[in-house]
């Protein structure tokens, strides 16, 4: 979606490198998923590995990179965080001296790559730390796109509008359409409402397994570049662990920085979910609960949420996501504000159809 706005869809396709890290729903095993961790991988150079379609994750891992390749005209390379900053130093290294591009961008949905570490807000600061100390030692120019200012739930609009530089893009119906297809299944609650803004979704998004509250405002499909400089200025953790040489480097800075290590509270909550137990998929027991917690949203506030987050609310398996999607969909069909749930007035009357 970013390539073809600001670059053109031609027959000059962007190599995307990115962690193969998806949530429990998607993948059970905490943390970030390395090439030993897949079949199928191609090499790129020595230290980077291309994901192509017909890769796929060693169970009891899951990753989402397989299926976007298949459905993107884009390269997907894989970001491997196992030797810490200087191993994803290495990897842009080679993979610049490999491709020579004209141009490299480091964008981040949201914003949390702004964060100092102390935010307590935060909940997510290492991918994008890591990513930001590698590229601030990389000797080739990077630009840092922020996306969506605030809809990750990590820093708040307000606290970003600051340190936000030029408007580069904003997102219009006609930058989601393309995408349409992949928005209808990927998991990504950030990109979601950053395509949900785009086409003109306002209000309040309520997301992940907290119940964040998100504002869905005209700041939502907006582009902006930031000084990287002065954004490893301001992330603490990123500077800490710009000499690491393994990810268990990074996660004891983490912790020692910003307070905790989202790789541990990923421990902690796959272990709970392996004692919990998924309801069935019954319409007459999950339309009611439903109810109930469309009331309560609106009662907060709530004026949209994510199948991702209806998913955990409703004690059902990651699996079962796009089940319910679906059924949904079908049974309410004037909710679905896509890719979102919109959560209607208590006053509005639900039509049903049958699959």
């Amino acid at each position: 979606m970013l390539h073809a706005a600001l670059y053109g869809d031609g027959d000059d396709q962007a190599v995307i490198l990115t962690y193969a890290w998806d949530r429990l729903l998607i993948d059970p095993v905490p943390g970030p998923r390395g090439p030993d961790d897949f079949t199928g991988l191609e090499p790129i150079t020595p230290a980077v590995w291309q994901v192509p379609a017909e890769a796929r994750p060693i169970a009891p891992a899951g990753s989402t990179l397989p299926r976007l390749a298949a459905e993107l005209p884009h390269t997907f390379a894989l970001i491997d965080p196992r030797q810490g900053a200087e191993g994803v130093t290495r990897q842009l290294e080679e993979l610049i001296g490999y491709l020579e591009p004209e141009s490299i961008d480091l964008l981040d949905v949201g914003g949390d790559a702004l964060a100092r570490g102390d935010e307590p807000t935060l909940k997510s600061p290492l991918a994008d730390a890591l990513t930001l100390a590698a590229c601030s030692q990389v000797n080739a120019p990077i630009r840092l796109l922020i996306a969506g200012p605030g809809l990750d739930g990590e820093l708040p609009l307000d606290d970003l509008k600051g340190t936000l530089g030029p408007l580069v893009h904003t997102f219009t119906p006609k930058d989601v359409d393309p995408i349409s297809s992949v928005l209808e299944w990927h998991p990504s609650e950030a990109t979601g409402m950053l395509a949900a803004t785009a086409r003109g979704v306002r209000g309040t998004c309520e997301v992940r397994d907290a119940g964040l509250p998100i504002p869905l405002t005209d700041e939502g499909p907006t582009v902006h570049e930031v000084d990287l400089d002065e954004a490893l200025s301001r992330n603490e953790l990123a500077r800490a662990i710009m000499a690491t040489t393994a990810l268990d480097q990074v996660e004891a800075l983490s912790r020692e920085v910003c307070g905790f290590s989202e790789i541990d509270y990923e421990r902690n909550k796959a272990l709970w979910l392996k004692d919990q137990r998924p309801l069935n998929l019954d319409t007459e027991t999950l339309l009611p609960q439903l109810d109930q917690f469309e009331a309560e949203a609106r009662g907060r506030g709530i004026t949209h949420t994510t199948f991702r987050h209806l998913t955990e609310v409703l004690n059902l398996d990651g699996t079962q996501r796009d089940a319910l999607r679906r059924l949904l969909i079908n049974s309410r069909p004037e909710q679905y504000a896509a890719p979102l749930w919109g959560i209607m007035a208590a006053s509005s009357h639900h039509t049903s159809r049958t699959p």
